[in-house]
């Protein structure tokens, strides 16, 4: 099992090129269950979740070609997939796929809504929370759709195909957005779904969807109307940056000091994660080409972070910014609202040094004059890359074990920081 090794202390200089965002690309691959015609993605990361799900997709019958990067093209620009799923040959969606990554669950409203039928089985992924899937099934509901769950599986049946309906979510919840998001564009009739989420993956995916013929108003807002086709067609769409990458790798700048331009993204994906950066002692300004992080070497300030749904701060963010009060010159408070058993990297950051006391969704971090390198284990994609974050702050030698978590989300992540001067390297199993 491969093993991340870093020497800390180095500053961060130079440009780092951020990938297209996995949190659209995921729903905008699975958009193409939609159509009988090509769907052409590009800027899509090379990731473990976007390759697992490109199997789950053949698994359906959709045809995938994919084009690598092209040479003297900007480095920022990923992958571009071209999708087609002309015929639908299976409409199960397999217990041994869906359970390695949660996001393929969504595959059950486009499945339903152009087929009338899908069996799926109930997800699987990360392990920070029961984040139950009852919003989705109440929200497919609410279109017409018959649901059961039988031995692990949701069997959804809509024989006469889906009816625009008017959904209300108790909750915001990216994943049944994204779910009945991509069921309405095909449902008959308007549909309305309220306390929808805002964040910038689901306005791309519905901009996409209406590059495919759909007619969706409010886009970016909480409330979106979705007035339903018979078909919809082939598209041409670029993936979004991805603003979790730039908010961690803009993270890791302020952790180390120095001066680097994240490439291929824009500030106000990020607008309240830059706030809060800022606050830091951090400078964020815009460039012709992306977003600059600098810190001239003096001490990091601490603050106190609430994490929110989006436009409010990220909780894919908060690990990074815990990493990053590690340090701070006084105590800091993060509050984790959204998913109820993220802090399980909080363990593993004592073992570097950090001083860190949790109560219920409440962390207290105060800031230690500096953190010392240690083995570490990854238990999940976000915590694994705090880990990086602290190991380039630590003295000495840090050794994070399971890095697989990371291959889940971010990109080349060791080469675009050993670019800025970071002493980091992958060790293969033998």
């Amino acid at each position: 099992m491969d093993r991340i090794k870093i020497i800390g202390g180095e500053r961060l200089n130079g440009a780092i090129p951020i990938s297209g965002a996995k949190n659209a690309a995921l729903p905008l691959m699975i958009a193409s269950l939609l159509t009988e015609d090509r769907l052409t993605l590009k800027n899509v990361p090379n990731l473990a979740d976007v390759n697992l799900l490109a199997r789950i997709l053949r698994n359906h019958g959709v045809d995938l070609a994919v084009d690598g990067k092209r040479s003297g093209g900007a480095p920022h620009l990923g992958e571009t997939f071209h999708l087609t799923a002309r015929d639908i040959s299976d409409t199960t969606a397999p217990y041994e796929l869906v359970s390695r990554m949660r996001a393929s669950f969504w595959v059950l409203g486009p499945l339903l809504a152009r087929m009338g039928q899908a069996k799926v089985s109930l997800p699987g992924g990360c392990a920070i929370g029961t984040r139950p899937v009852d919003l989705h099934l109440a929200a497919l509901r609410d279109l017409g759709a018959e649901i059961e769950i039988e031995s692990g599986y949701v069997i959804a049946r809509a024989p006469k195909g889906l009816v625009g309906g008017h959904i209300i979510f108790p909750k915001v919840s990216v994943g049944a957005t994204h779910n009945a998001l991509l069921a309405a564009a095909l449902a008959k009739g308007e549909t309305m779904i309220e306390n929808a989420a805002r964040e910038p993956e689901v306005g791309d995916v519905a901009s996409c969807l209406v590059k495919m013929g759909a007619e969706i108003e409010g886009i970016g807002t909480s409330t979106l109307r979705i007035q339903g086709k018979s078909r919809l067609e082939g598209a041409v769409h670029t993936v979004l940056p991805d603003r979790i990458e730039t908010g961690t790798f803009a993270f890791a700048v302020a952790a180390t000091g120095g001066d680097v331009v994240l490439e291929g993204t824009r500030r106000d994906l990020l607008k309240t994660a830059f706030e809060t950066l800022a606050q830091t002692g951090a400078s964020v300004t815009d460039t012709d080409n992306g977003v600059r992080i600098a810190r001239n070497g003096n001490g990091l300030e601490p603050v106190d972070v609430e994490t929110q749904p989006f436009p409010g701060f990220p909780t894919d963010l908060q690990a990074q910014l815990m990493a990053l009060m590690t340090r701070a010159h006084g105590t800091s408070v993060i509050r984790e609202t959204i998913f109820e058993n993220r802090f399980m990297h909080v363990q593993e950051l004592a073992r570097l040094g950090a001083d860190i006391k949790l109560h219920g969704d409440t962390a207290t971090i105060k800031g230690v004059k500096s953190l010392t390198g240690a083995p570490v284990m990854a238990t999940d994609l976000r915590a694994s890359v705090s880990l990086v974050i602290a190991g380039l702050m630590a003295e000495g030698e840090t050794m994070i074990n399971r890095v697989y978590h990371l291959d889940r989300g971010f990109e080349r992540l060791e080469e675009k920081l050993s670019r800025c001067g970071a002493r980091i390297e992958r060790l293969t199993a033998g």
